[in-house]
Formats: C-alpha cells, sequence, structure tokens
C-alpha cells in the first residue's frame, strides 16, 4: 500500500496542513496552557525546543513513516493557528486509524475541534480508505467528549490507558466513528451547542460547584467531599440506623470511606453522570452525605440519595439539602424528574423527601437489593421542576 503522502484539507473555514518551522512559537504558546498540560501527554515544562521538535521532526517522522497524520489547523483567511488535529496512530492494513487533537486557548468556543475532526476523518475515508476512526480521552475531559460526538463519534464504553497523565485518571472513554456516520459538510452534528450534551459538558468539565440551602436562620452549604469528611462519613456508616436501612459495608472502615471518595463520588463527577455532595453547616462541619445521579436509560431523570450523621438527624436538613440539590439537577443539569426510593419502613427517609416536595406514588416490589442478597419492597416519590415553585 501506497505511503500516505501530507495533504492541505479545508472544512468550514479552517485550513489543515502540515506543519512547519514556523509554527513553533504558536506552538510553544498554546502548550503552556493547564488544560492541554492536564488532558494530553505533552512533556511538562513544554519548552521550546519540544514545540520546536513537535513540529519539524515528529511530524514529519508520522508523516514519512506511515504512523500518523498531523495537520496544523489554522484560520483559512488568517492563517493564524488554532488548533492540532490529525491521527496520532494509523493501522491502514487494519483500515483503522485513531483521531487526535488539541485547542489552542484563543480558539476555544467556536468548534474549531469538531469541524478539523470531521476534515480529517473524511479525507481518512475518502483517500485513505480507511473503514473506522477511534476517539480516545480520559474521563473527565468533557470538552474532548463532546467534540467527538459533534464530529459524529459514538462513545461506546471505557477503558484503562496505557499511559495515564501523572496526576489523572486511569480509565479513557473510547468511541469510533464509521464512514457513513460522518456528518455532512456544515452540519450540526449530533451534540450541537444547545443539546443536553453541550450543556452537560459545560457543567461536568469545571470543578464541582459548591451550593447553598437556608434552613431556619442557618446556611447550609452542599459542597465537594473532602478528605476532612472521611471520618464523620465512617462513622455514620457505623450507626445502626444507616447499616439498617442501606447496604454500606458492615463493619465499616476509613479505607472505605477513601474508596467511595475516590471511586465513587470523584469517578461520578468525572463522567459527568451525577453528583455527590457533603452537607456542610455555617462553620463547615459534615453533617450529611447526598447525592444525584443521572439515569442511564432516561437521561432526563435523576435519583436522589442520602444520609444523615446521628447528631444531626431531626433538624430539618435534609428537606433543604434535598429541595436545593434538585433544583440545580432540574436548572443546570436540565432533569425533567428526581425520582427517590427507600425500602419500605424507612419513615425518616420518607419524611425528609416529602418535606422536600415529593409526592409518594407507591410501592415498587422487589426493586432495591438488601445486604444479604435479596430483593426488598421501597417506597417511591417523585419530584418535578413545578413541584418546587
Amino acid at each position: 500500500m501506497a505511503r500516505v503522502e501530507p495533504v492541505e484539507l479545508t472544512e468550514s473555514g479552517l485550513l489543515l496542513r502540515p506543519w512547519q518551522a514556523t509554527d513553533a512559537d504558536a506552538v510553544h504558546r498554546a502548550c503552556q496552557d493547564p488544560d492541554i498540560q492536564r488532558w494530553t501527554t505533552v512533556p511538562r515544562p513544554y519548552l521550546p525546543e519540544h514545540a520546536h521538535g513537535f513540529v519539524t521532526e515528529l511530524s514529519a517522522a508520522a508523516w514519512r513513516d506511515d504512523t500518523g497524520a498531523p495537520f496544523a489547523v489554522c484560520d483559512g483567511a488568517t492563517g493564524e493557528l488554532l488548533a492540532s488535529c490529525g491521527l496520532v496512530a494509523l493501522d491502514k492494513a487494519g483500515g483503522t486509524g485513531e483521531i487526535g487533537y488539541w485547542v489552542a486557548p484563543w480558539a476555544r468556543g467556536r468548534g474549531v475541534a469538531a469541524q478539523a475532526t470531521r476534515a480529517v476523518a473524511r479525507w481518512a475515508f475518502d483517500a485513505l480508505g480507511l473503514r473506522r476512526l477511534i476517539w480516545q480521552a480520559e474521563i473527565g475531559n468533557h470538552a474532548s467528549r463532546l467534540a467527538a460526538l459533534r464530529a459524529g463519534f459514538r462513545v461506546e464504553g471505557e477503558l484503562r490507558l496505557a499511559h495515564p497523565t501523572p496526576d489523572g485518571r486511569r480509565e479513557a472513554w473510547v468511541g469510533s466513528l464509521l464512514p457513513y456516520e460522518l456528518p455532512t459538510p456544515g452540519a450540526p452534528g449530533p451534540a450541537g451547542p444547545e443539546t443536553l450534551d453541550a450543556r452537560r459538558a459545560a457543567v461536568f468539565g469545571r470543578a464541582q460547584p459548591t451550593l447553598f440551602a437556608t434552613v431556619g436562620a442557618g446556611e447550609l452549604r452542599l459542597r465537594p467531599i473532602e478528605e476532612r469528611d472521611l471520618d464523620a462519613i465512617a462513622e455514620t456508616c457505623r450507626d445502626p440506623h444507616t447499616i439498617e436501612w442501606t447496604t454500606v459495608p458492615a463493619p465499616y472502615e476509613r479505607t472505605h470511606a477513601e474508596g467511595f471518595k475516590r471511586d465513587v463520588a470523584e469517578a461520578t463527577w468525572a463522567r459527568g453522570t451525577g453528583a455527590y455532595f457533603t452537607v456542610a453547616d455555617g462553620d463547615d462541619r459534615y453533617l450529611a452525605s447526598i447525592d444525584l445521579r443521572i439515569s442511564a436509560a432516561d437521561p432526563v431523570q435523576g435519583t436522589v440519595g442520602f444520609m444523615t450523621a446521628p447528631h444531626a438527624r431531626g433538624r430539618g436538613y435534609m428537606p433543604a439539602a434535598t429541595a436545593a440539590l434538585a433544583t440545580w439537577g432540574f436548572t443546570t443539569l436540565g432533569l425533567a424528574r428526581v425520582e427517590w426510593r427507600a425500602l419500605v419502613g424507612n419513615t425518616a427517609s420518607r419524611r425528609a423527601a416529602e418535606k422536600a416536595g415529593f409526592t409518594m406514588e407507591g410501592v415498587a416490589r422487589a426493586a432495591l437489593t438488601l445486604r444479604d442478597g435479596t430483593r426488598g419492597d421501597a417506597w417511591t416519590g417523585s419530584l418535578l421542576p413545578g413541584d418546587l415553585t
């Protein structure tokens, strides 16, 4: 099969061309950006010699050795460097290539990555005869995920990274694009700027926020779980009431709390599938834990769950926190319904849900898994946006 020859591509006002030595200064400036350093494997610190080596030696070698097809993405009218996009791996015999990209901080918010990816994909399918393109990004890189969706990729699952970044997660999203799935030039794609995907990428692509609720004359803070909360979480999970009505491990050790913070709370936010919060008082002391999880089957439905420290029960904290979290889910995440469930008999949880505005809908038989692996009946309730007005 013939070697891939460097070419120039155009799409939606962009010019994609092979890298030139004169691009080194702009590449060096772009790669000082914290997001590029966080989400890619560029050297840290990124020095001028790294940029010069990339635009001359590394990019030329990829074309020469048939291992990739790197492009500088430029403004078609001014020639300004906007991004990097291309095939970072190429298997012509297998009909597969892997796409990779970054966007300079001065060019973000213009759809550059998605449009450039479409251009590379169209060329790879038409000129190289590839039958599939692969995209992958560390879980939590919602900007890259959104660009891939807009380019037509289908995100299909997760895999463990061979070379994770030093301060990143070890898991990556993986997706693929087939020739017939590629949007036509100029089409908005399946994740345009007003879609739920775009809305949530903007939310989960930032740090988890702090929410506020009022109880009497006091204020509650719903904030991300911190290291200093772990002993209080462990103590709450050792309480007989918590053990009776939940499936937390028993006996519950501090290592369980550490794993919960890392592998559940932080991973859920990184994946964009929900949020776990500590409920803290005015002095920022732990009172409770609360979470809102987005349904995998129905992206506009969420489920709320909570547990309260023994010393904080019966004070109205949980209804206020639940209402605040549901409001955030409706207004920020675009949810249309929030559901609550608890094992039949958990009257404390039911009272908190009712005071938060939930309407009880009945009993779902065998809806929840019990500690011994059997199934138990659950009370169910729902909250709609209009219920909080």
